[in-house]
């Protein structure tokens, strides 16, 4: 579980609630099932629109992967390519007996290539590609749930132009003497404000930060993963221990640096 992300929704909904506490305490007035469905089916429809049935209903998926934490333990392997230096300058024979205990696939998979005789250029063509189309698929995610950040507001305004309607009309039959005036006004007036509240908490609170974090997570990705690739190549050319673990150190911060003594 991603403690940030979670401590975020609980943070925010908590202090909007204690919010409006404070203004007051019936919160009966901020519950409208139509606004709701006027900004959450308004923008799912929108969406839906937008992208693939596959891709919004992965939805869900995205959602779920915001809220698990993503394990990238870049110190760890650097320290696993460093391990595997030696070991492929004795031979390709004993690096190839070592692959069943590298856990990363990926970092598996390009070593797997250095045994088989691939060239530097390929192998990093290969990698690079199988990067670039990760990123293409699940920035597909993150735009679905930009979309639907993006969609919410408007939806919110368009609930806010109905309960205007409602209003003006109400005003009219006020006019004639068939309404009570203060239920006409108080339900066209708070279905206009709630449904922009509704559109805005859920665009600002939920999907916008939520689509941040995904993208946060695409690029922490690819930077470890570009770390691999040069680890890969840096085995392949037989490079010392040493000069491996300092050309991996760039990738990392200074306060997670290794000396070769502080296995």
């Amino acid at each position: 579980m991603d403690i940030a992300s979670l401590l975020g929704i609980i943070a925010g909904t908590g202090l909007i609630i204690l919010g409006i506490y404070q203004l007051t305490p019936n919160f009966i007035v901020f519950v409208s099932l139509p606004s709701l469905l006027i900004v959450v089916g308004g923008s799912f429809a929108s969406t839906l629109l937008s992208f693939s049935m596959k891709d919004v209903f992965g939805l869900l998926r995205s959602i779920i992967v915001v809220f698990k934490k993503q394990k990238i333990r870049m110190p760890e392997e650097v320290d696993t390519i460093v391990d595997l230096a030696p070991i492929a300058r004795k031979s390709m024979q004993e690096l190839e007996k070592a692959l069943p205990n590298i856990k990363n696939p990926f970092l598996r998979d390009g070593l797997q290539m250095v045994i088989d005789g691939y060239n530097p250029e390929e192998i990093r063509d290969i990698l690079e590609t199988r990067i670039e189309n990760r990123v293409t698929r699940e920035k597909g995610e993150a735009n679905v749930l930009k979309t639907m950040g993006k969609y919410s507001p408007a939806f919110g305004m368009i609930g806010t132009l109905i309960g205007l309607v409602v209003m003006l009309y109400g005003m009219a039959a006020i006019a004639g003497g068939g309404a009570d005036p203060m239920t006409v006004l108080g339900a066209g007036m708070g279905a206009a404000l709630i449904t922009t509240f509704y559109g805005s908490i859920l665009a600002n609170l939920i999907f916008n930060p939520m689509a941040v974090k995904f993208e946060t997570r695409i690029e922490r990705q690819n930077t470890m993963q570009m770390m691999l690739i040069e680890g890969a190549l840096l085995i392949h050319a037989r490079k010392h221990p040493l000069i491996v673990r300092e050309k991996l150190n760039a990738f990392l911060r200074p306060s997670e640096w290794k000396k070769p003594e502080e296995k």
